[in-house]
């Protein structure tokens, strides 16, 4: 592909490629036992079949509906269908909670879903019930019990038994707009409530021209990618689901993240993304495992990082350290890549900060590791390093397409057709973040000469954990402090695996009651929110700085003053 073509909007592409590539493998799935796969052609069919079964059912364009999916081929499948009808998919997590789940129902107004399993329709089918009813649910793994024949049941299979070509449906999807709405992403928001994000076709169409020219160094052709960040994440959303595959990769469904390092050693990826956690992980397996080896094989570890690591820092070997480092690159380093598959060719790490140690870490045996930067409202890939001129410590340049200036207070600003329509039903939310046609990002940075972009602090109140996942601080911290034996709270956990908390007991009440009451809270949260582990700290007053005279807990400064504490929370 020498050029990234201009396509009208995101279903169009996907049946223009199926015509394109009708015998190509598209997709790829652990299924009964077995690897099996799924043709470009068989895609096209089944997302025109599902779509027409959808229309059938009462799904109309503007309708919203909710994806509760693990990663699997009928994720793009029925993304594809609803998009050519013009209706709105939702994607959601599995591990949401009931509430969590009923208030993107009720917020968005869906009157059906798409679900994986019988166990997350009895979920949805709760949440519907709490949001006011849902009117169509549809089951891709066996029927789920039936309570009452409310909402009407679709099973996937007959969604998909259709044998006619797609045309009709493509020919429908080619006359969307670029600025039809495509998407609807739910992220946090500051006071806690999930906010819908409007995607445009051209916000997705715009980062996957963006990626393909930043990505172009590689000359990708024929790769094979690994999926494993949840559907449902913006940036597993339009890498996986519409860049890779538009550029020809193969989508290979990992079976699980438990079982991601044997997956990779049986696909064999050439592309991978990751978040921070991923590879922090790996890393510290690797150590880990050295730390085992005889002394001389520790040796010759360090020696290969740290000549490694002296290349990274773009210091010149002499003649001898080059010899050695083509000896240790084969002894040491290629038993480093194999954990990957052996064949991996670039991995771009986002949805949260890389530490620079690790970064280097991977980049010192061999592989190329890049860090990108973005939101849910910008498609959500603003910046990334490109692949022939790393720079780990920043998240690279603007892709192709995209304007950012860096405002007075530091504020990093973006305009170009990544951003967002909006937040769905918040015009004042809206009109907030998005000024003069700039998204106001709600973040710190600066630009060096080079034009590359580093990250300095965070304006908005908002937790991104090391895997990704966003986390509203003030949601949490309103729950423990709603328990009796709480008085107040402060929850940190940016850029870590997990949530920690700081805590101030109410008058009279001892660790073990703090501990009852944040796991009573626990019960009430999803996984990425649960509190792993808290201390007990000093109140915080006006005397002391840590409340301001209104009485609001001043969590920054609060997180500043018990840094120490924290780190032994995070240890």
């Amino acid at each position: 592909m020498e050029q990234y073509p201009i396509w009208p909007n995101l279903p169009a592409m996907m049946f223009a490629l199926a015509r394109t590539w009708p015998d190509k493998p598209m997709l790829r799935s652990f299924r009964d036992g077995a690897w099996r796969g799924v043709t470009w052609s068989e895609f096209g069919r089944m997302a025109a079949s599902c779509a027409r079964h959808l229309r059938s059912a009462g799904v109309a364009a503007g309708d919203r509906v909710v994806i509760v999916s693990e990663n699997r081929p009928e994720y793009p499948i029925a993304e594809t269908a609803l998009m050519a009808l013009g209706a709105v998919p939702v994607p959601t997590y599995t591990t949401n909670t009931v509430s969590d789940h009923a208030h993107i129902l009720r917020d968005s107004g869906a009157r059906a879903a798409i679900v994986s399993s019988p166990a997350l329709a009895g979920t949805i089918r709760e949440a519907g019930r709490q949001a006011g009813g849902l009117d169509l649910l549809v089951v891709i793994d066996g029927p789920p019990d039936d309570a009452g024949g409310s909402p009407r049941l679709m099973h996937w299979p007959s969604l998909v038994a259709d044998t006619d070509p797609p045309d009709d449906i493509a020919l429908q999807a080619a006359g969307i707009d670029a600025n039809r709405l495509a998407c609807m992403m739910y992220t946090s928001g500051t006071g806690g409530a999930p906010k819908g994000v409007m995607l445009p076709h051209r916000s997705i169409l715009s980062n996957c021209r963006g990626a393909f020219e930043l990505m172009r160094a590689l000359r990708l052709r024929d790769e094979v990618y690994l999926s494993y960040l949840p559907a449902s994440h913006s940036y597993e959303h339009t890498v996986g689901m519409f860049f890779l595959p538009s550029i020809g990769a193969e989508i290979v469904y990992c079976r699980g993240v438990e079982h991601l390092a044997a997956d990779m050693l049986t696909v064999r990826p050439t592309i991978l993304t990751a978040v921070p956690r991923v590879l922090e992980v790996i890393r510290a397996r690797v150590l880990t495992q050295v730390g085992r080896q005889p002394r001389w094989r520790q040796a010759l570890f360090e020696r290969a990082l740290g000549l490694g690591l002296k290349r990274v820092d773009r210091h010149r070997l002499n003649i001898g350290e080059y010899l050695l480092d083509r000896v240790l690159d084969i002894l040491v380093r290629s038993k480093v890549r194999s954990r990957f598959g052996g064949r991996l060719k670039a991995a771009m790490s986002g949805g949260a900060r890389l530490e620079p140690e690790v970064g280097c870490f991977f980049l010192a045996l061999g592989l190329k590791v890049m860090q990108g930067y973005g939101q849910t409202e910008a498609g959500p890939v603003i910046s990334a390093n490109p692949p022939d001129a790393i720079r780990i410590d920043t998240v690279g340049r603007v892709l192709q397409g995209v304007e950012l200036r860096i405002a007075e207070d530091g504020e990093i600003l973006v305009r170009g057709d990544l951003v967002m329509h909006g937040y769905w039903g918040l015009p004042d939310a809206t009109a907030l973040a998005i000024r003069d046609g700039w998204l106001h990002t709600g973040d710190v940075g600066a630009l060096d000469d080079a034009g590359y972009l580093r990250i300095l602090d965070r304006k908005k109140d908002m937790i991104v954990l090391s895997g990704g996942e966003n986390v509203s601080p003030a949601k949490v911290e309103g729950m423990l402090m709603a328990e009796p034996e709480i008085a107040q709270a402060v929850v940190a956990g940016d850029g870590r695996s997990s949530l920690t908390a700081l805590v101030v007991p109410a008058d009279g009440c001892d660790d073990v009651a703090i501990a009852l009451a944040v796991s009573r809270v626990n019960l009430r949260l999803s996984v990425t929110e649960r509190i792993r582990r808290h201390a007990i700290v000093s109140k915080f007053t006006v005397e002391n700085g840590l409340l301001t005279p209104t009485q609001k807990i001043r969590r920054m400064l609060v997180i500043r003053a018990n840094r120490d504490v924290l780190a032994k929370l995070h240890a």
